[in-house]
This record gives C-alpha cells, sequence and structure tokens, in this order.
C-alpha cells in the first residue's frame, strides 16, 4: 500500500458503473488513510449545449440529478464508515475544473477517478476527462478502470 497519507481525497462521479468503481476505491483509500473524502460532480456544459429545447427545465432537472446522485453516493460512504464526506457540484468542464479549480479548493492529494465514461466518439472529440486530470491536476492520481478493459 502507499506510504503517503492523504488527509482529503476527491472522487469525481458521473453516474456511470466506472465512476461507481472509482468511488469504492476513494472509500477504502479514505478509510486507510482516515481521511476526508470530497465526492465531486460537473455538470458538463458542452453535453447540454446541442440541446436548447427548454433550456430552464433542463437546467433545472440537471441539478437535480447530480444532488440526488451525490447525496446517493454520500449515504453510501456514511454507510462504509466515513465521517468527513463533502459533495461539490460545480457547472462547467470536469476537464479542466476537476483539476485545476476543485481540487485546489479542498485541498485534495488524492483524485479517484474512473478511466471512462464517455463513448469513443466523445473521447476522440474531446479526449478523456481522466487523461485531462492526470496532465493537469498538482496532486496525485488514482484511475480505476473496469474489470472488462483488462
Amino acid at each position: 500500500m502507499m506510504d503517503s497519507h492523504y488527509h482529503t481525497i476527491l472522487v469525481a462521479v458521473d453516474g456511470s458503473k466506472t465512476a461507481d468503481l472509482a468511488f469504492d476505491k476513494a472509500v477504502q483509500f479514505a478509510k486507510i488513510d482516515h481521511a476526508k473524502l470530497v465526492i465531486t460532480h460537473v455538470i458538463d456544459i458542452q453535453t447540454f449545449a446541442n440541446v436548447r429545447a427548454n433550456q430552464r427545465f433542463i437546467d433545472q432537472n440537471v441539478t437535480e440529478y447530480a444532488q440526488e446522485l451525490l447525496e446517493r453516493y454520500e449515504k453510501q460512504a456514511h454507510e462504509a464508515g466515513l465521517d468527513a464526506v463533502e459533495l461539490v457540484i460545480e457547472t462547467g468542464s470536469p476537464k479542466t475544473l476537476i483539476p485545476k479549480v476543485i481540487a485546489p479548493r479542498v485541498g485534495a492529494g488524492l483524485i479517484v477517478c474512473g478511466a471512462v465514461g464517455m463513448n469513443a466518439m466523445e473521447r476522440i472529440m474531446i479526449g478523456s476527462v481522466s487523461e485531462n486530470i492526470a496532465r493537469y491536476a498538482k496532486c496525485d492520481i488514482y484511475i480505476v478502470r473496469p474489470k472488462t478493459l483488462n
């Protein structure tokens, strides 16, 4: 296991199966290090940029979804025995917000994220979120891969 102890661990979630794996791993690390777990979800504006139908309805629903998603993860973290859990919802590009804004702000020593989450076309177009987090983060990164990819 790791020598260094992390005081704050940031995990990025989006509701995908890979995010669930990343969350479970982050909980394990937080328990080992008695660290604070910060669970973040970034509402990616690009995803909704082409949906103009009823913008206010979409914004409200997306925010509610993010809130419910994080509260579900928070409940799981508490059930797993973690006391210090913080939730962060931001709007923008997860690729830059997670490593450049959220991680420094919460004082993350480790960022845990899933390797996939987007479809192949989106990855080709914009690069994966985990690649960008690894590129920009000033702290350690742990990227969780689904077992099926190995």
